[in-house]
């Protein structure tokens, strides 16, 4: 339960009307009740702010709260940047009882620090040193050695590995998991695909082989408030750490490859995957799907456009777009020249058909 005074404080909003109104939820306009805050921070949410129950709301500037009958309500200059504090205040996070659930299994040593709360079958190997106020939810196991700093947020069934380092602030969502092993094989003789990198594709014919496992001893080391989504996986690098700067965020079912170093203030959406040994500066947006080859880098400020390859590196600054990846402005065009091509041939085609052709060529 919230007061109208007390969100706009929290957001540095204006409000007018009743600052003592209480909401305990918040709703689309069309399906507010009275007790909802109605979120209707664009005009086009007119009609669903008149046809829904609500009494209180968040508002584009200018409107005319009063018209609408409410009782109050809040001005959103920046509507999504609003939407932030606003969920923040209400959402309460996973119910996580303080002290450790009589069903984790905690190794004699781990660190646990002050007001730290361990779920249901947790699993924390030895070594460990957990920060204060950690809440770990049911099912995480956390492999021997692993620091995790404090104010963790860690949902069910993630799994981190050992050797791991991780700061302040980390929400890891359902099932992600930091610090398996990377994908690196070796063959003792050369294998094909080194054959076909160096020919372009001319691969030579080569002998029967096997894949010999690279282990991955480098472990993964994570800056402060990074947030990682369901399913994404971070393997760990094979002698120094894979490693994931301040304030980076990572979307569910995104691929980090072992030895790959991801910078500050990162936006990685579903599905992208990064190939072992890539450096990507920072503060770099990859869109959903994007795919990067190993052992480039990606400048800083760079933005990659959805389901973009790269396969070079990529200057700072860049914005990008297509397979492979060019500048959106090329790629927009790339686009409509493709959607041209049928009528093209068309046109070529009609074209051939008035040129007489010559006998002595039948």
């Amino acid at each position: 339960m919230h007061s109208i005074r007390d969100i706009a404080a929290e957001l540095g909003a204006e409000f007018q009307g009743d600052g003592d109104f209480v909401i305990s939820g918040a709703a689309e306009p069309a399906e507010a009740g009275p007790d909802d805050l109605a979120i209707a921070m664009s005009p086009k949410y007119e009609d669903g702010l008149k046809a829904g129950g609500a009494r209180a709301a968040i508002l584009w500037p200018d409107a005319d709260w009063q018209a609408f009958g409410l009782s109050a309500a809040i001005f959103a200059p920046r509507p999504r940047f609003v939407m932030s504090g606003l969920t923040r205040m209400l959402d309460p996070g996973p119910d996580i009882g303080p002290g450790i659930h009589p069903t984790a299994c905690i190794a004699p040593d781990v660190t646990l620090g002050e007001g730290a709360a361990i779920g249901p079958f947790v699993v924390i190997g030895a070594g460990v040193e957990i920060g204060a106020g950690a809440r770990i939810a049911a099912h995480v196991s956390i492999g021997a050695h692993t620091r995790i700093g404090a104010d963790a947020l860690i949902h069910p069934g993630v799994r981190i590995g050992a050797h791991v380092v991780i700061g302040r602030g980390l929400i890891a969502q359902p099932n992600a998991v930091i610090g398996g092993d990377g994908f690196s094989y070796v063959t003792p003789e050369k294998s094909r695909v080194e054959s076909a990198r160096e020919g372009l594709g001319k691969a030579q014919d080569t002998a029967a082989q096997s894949w010999t496992r690279i282990h991955s001893a480098g472990g993964v080391r994570i800056g402060d408030d990074v947030e990682i989504g369901s399913n994404a996986t971070i393997d760990s690098g094979t002698i120094r750490p894979t490693s994931v700067g301040d304030g980076t965020k990572i979307d569910n079912l995104v691929q980090v490859g072992h030895n790959v170093e991801v910078g500050r203030d990162c936006l990685l959406c579903a599905l992208v995957g990064i190939a072992g040994s890539t450096r990507v500066g920072d503060r770099v947006v990859m869109a959903g799907q994007c795919g990067i080859s190993d052992n480039i880098f990606i400048g800083d400020d760079v933005v990659l456009g959805g389901a973009t390859k790269i396969f070079t590196n990529v200057p700072a600054g860049r914005v990008l777009w297509g397979y492979p990846g060019v500048r959106m402005d090329n790629q927009i065009k790339i686009n409509q020249a493709l959607r041209r091509l049928p009528r093209l041939f068309d046109q070529v085609r009609d074209l051939q058909n008035r040129v007489p052709k010559d006998p002595e060529t039948d």
